[in-house]
């Protein structure tokens, strides 16, 4: 993708950046527990008994593709939480999720997705990774455009939101969102529902970042907003979607690595399915 840095009539600026965490983010609680080490190129967070740790983004994004390579908590990780997610303020904020919940050892970890819009989200899709993402670091991609919110796992997809206003569903489009990431003990339903409990010997948790980029909108205000006519060449990220090849890609994680469905739960939906579920 060819990166260029462009300004544009409603006084919004996309940026193309390899991150640096010093420069991209602040560290917004833990009490020393999240780290930013290596001149700016680590950033690790820490939970223990006491309390866990986090970060956030100082730049709003109003669409774009965002790219962070994470290394979660090895070993026994139960009933702990890995946050990553980019999310707008207040009672009707957007918000698009990646949630890691913690294994005993030799368990997959679950990676939970959901997708708020309006303050209203209830879209859980859950995977097992097809990899042990303790091991090394991976990269976890949220492509977010006008039309789009696309999951990606090492550049496979493995969900697509899309924008269905016609139909009169909501999709995330005119509230600029922070990356936030944490972790956290959510040990009252994180594992197996909540069954097994954070194994406090094991302590101190630690997941670690890396590799962060972002090529994204960033508005100077709230108000702004990203016109279709903005992107460089209407190209790129804007414009993305699965081809056939990546509809196979992420066809293969769902009927592979897919776990829960909230469209296929009837029983959690008595009244009938969210109305984008029977949408192809």
């Amino acid at each position: 993708m060819v990166i260029r840095f462009f300004l544009i009539a409603c006084s919004l600026a996309a940026i193309a950046t390899a991150g640096n965490f010093y420069r991209d983010f602040d560290i917004t609680w833990g009490d020393g527990r999240a780290k930013i080490l290596e001149g700016g190129q680590l950033l690790t967070l820490t939970l223990d008994k006491t309390t866990g740790s986090g970060f956030q983004s100082r730049n709003e994004y109003l669409f774009g593709k965002i790219d962070m390579q994470i290394k979660l908590v090895p070993g026994n990780s139960a009933g702990t939480v890995t946050a990553y997610y980019l999310s707008s303020q207040g009672p009707t904020h957007d918000e698009i999720d990646f949630e890691f919940l913690g294994n005993l050892s030799g368990d997959p970890y679950t990676l939970h997705t959901n997708v708020f819009t309006q303050g209203k989200g209830n879209r859980e899709m859950q995977f097992k990774l097809w990899f042990d993402p303790t091991k090394d670091f991976h990269t976890y991609s949220i492509l977010w455009n006008p039309r789009h919110v696309i999951f990606m796992v090492d550049g496979t997809p493995i969900r697509d939101f899309k924008n269905l206003e016609s139909r009169g569903i909501a999709f995330p489009k005119n509230q600029p969102m922070r990356i936030y990431s944490s972790l956290w003990n959510a040990d009252d339903w994180a594992t197996r529902g909540g069954l097994v409990k954070t194994d406090w010997s094991k302590a101190a948790f630690t997941a670690s970042y890396r590799d962060f980029r972002a090529d994204a909108c960033v508005p100077s205000s709230a108000a702004s907003r990203c016109a279709s006519n903005a992107a460089p060449g209407n190209s790129g990220w804007w414009n993305q979607e699965l081809d056939l090849t990546g509809q196979q890609r992420m066809k293969w994680v769902q009927r592979n690595y897919m776990v829960y469905n909230y469209c296929s739960d009837l029983k959690r939906f008595p009244q009938g399915l969210p109305p984008e579920c029977s949408i192809a």
